[in-house]
């Protein structure tokens, strides 16, 4: 792989499943960029170059599922633990002893408990619109406003409709998802949706995307009890405060949860954060992991201040 900011794409055998990588940059540190639904390794496409050039090598995954990775059939081959192993083969298959963790959506709902269990080692943990799991249920049993927002959690729990409905039209829907959930529907033109929805066309993609969702919730009891230890990692959060799903309030007193951590809010930016405002997150991950104050940052790349 070059240092030239050239992605290519790469396929990977970890924990008994191929993966489709995309590779970009050397180093000996592993940047291991985990995306989320109902995305692929494309929506790291900003943030790939950026990593090279910074000295790491950088992966991006398509999960489980997804693109032309392995596609396991049933609910339960998409439980977290075998998502966690994913991320622990690929780890073990860069054969990298240094990693960060970069995560958006369910790639750091994966990401939190991968760190909360110490399944590998972790240098450095970037997280984009998840919030860490004891804040969110807080945010939960506080009021309706969370509620409302995750209405579409139960929805994907019925059989076959959500699928049927979210494949119509040539998986229109998806489209729509991420355009009209978007502060800034410009950064996804229609051939960045097309790459979506094309992935949403494969067969069996729309089943296994959901089968995230329906094993999160038939698994949560179990994973619960096994606590949430302080992550020790040194943690940057990055939130789009237009978040149509999850509230900034669901955020808040994640620093009990861990140690090393800091936040950075973008106001005027959507969930998809890492693909809407690519600058300024760009800006706070690579400084971030170079162990400089993390800017505070404005949309369209305005400071307003940068402390820590």
């Amino acid at each position: 792989m070059d240092n030239d900011g050239q992605v290519s794409t790469e396929f990977v055998e970890a924990n008994g499943l191929t993966f489709e990588v995309d590779k970009c940059g050397s180093g000996d540190t592993l940047a291991l960029c985990l995306h989320g639904f109902p995305e692929l390794n494309f929506s790291w496409r900003y943030q790939l170059p950026m990593l090279a050039e910074a000295g790491y090598e950088a992966w991006a995954p398509n999960m489980r599922g997804y693109g032309a990775s392995s596609r396991p059939l049933g609910v339960a081959s998409y439980h977290i633990d075998r998502l966690m192993d994913d991320v622990a083969g690929l780890i073990d298959a860069s054969g990298k002893e240094s990693v960060v963790l970069i995560a958006h959506d369910w790639g750091a709902i994966i990401a939190w408990q991968f760190a909360m269990e110490k399944r590998r080692k972790l240098e450095k943990l970037v997280i984009c619109n998840v919030p860490h799991p004891g804040p969110l249920q807080k945010a939960l049993r506080k009021g309706f406003a969370q509620i409302r927002k995750s209405w579409y959690v139960l929805f994907f729990q019925i059989p076959r409709l959500p699928e049927f409905l979210l494949g119509l039209g040539g998986a229109r829907a998806i489209g729509k998802m991420i355009v009209n959930s978007s502060e800034n529907p410009s950064m996804f033109p229609p051939e960045v949706i097309d790459v979506f929805r094309r992935n949403a066309r494969r067969p069996g993609a729309l089943t296994a995307m959901l089968n995230y969702y329906r094993a999160m919730l038939r698994g949560r009891r179990a994973v619960a009890a096994r606590g949430m230890p302080v992550i020790d990692v040194p943690t940057l959060m990055i939130w789009g405060e237009e978040d149509i799903a999850l509230t900034r309030e669901s955020t808040y007193g994640t620093g009990e949860y861990v140690s090393d951590f800091r936040i950075r809010y973008l106001p005027g930016v959507s969930h998809w954060v890492n693909q809407e405002a690519p600058e300024p997150v760009n800006a706070m991950i690579r400084a971030f992991l170079a162990n400089l104050p993390v800017p505070y940052l404005e949309w369209r790349m305005h400071l307003v201040e940068s402390r820590d």
